[in-house]
């Protein structure tokens, strides 16, 4: 690989941190980890990505998901660096 097609491969890839709670956690034995990828991957994508490398039993639509501290749509976008978190129902009581 050249170092211009390496420079491009860098370029089209961004660093997630991605935070995990309760059942997840459990399932990915893990508080958090960053992972790399491509620069136009949606929370969706994401997501689907992390449940298949972990097996979480949850669906997507069984989630919420916070970007920055912040509660966000599915269909927001997400930057190289932002933190993730996806987070599970919560019984009250």
């Amino acid at each position: 690989m050249s170092a211009i097609d390496m420079t491009t491969n860098i370029e089209s890839t961004m660093n997630i941190n991605v935070m995990y709670f309760a059942s997840l956690a459990d399932e990915a034995h893990c508080q958090q980890e960053t992972v790399s990828v491509q620069q136009d991957t949606s929370l969706t994508e994401l997501y689907e990505q992390l449940s298949q490398k972990h097996r979480f039993g949850r669906s997507q639509s069984e989630l919420r998901v916070a970007v920055n501290d912040y509660f966000a749509k599915w269909t927001d976008q997400i930057n190289d660096g932002d933190s993730v978190v996806f987070i599970t129902p919560v019984a009250g009581g």
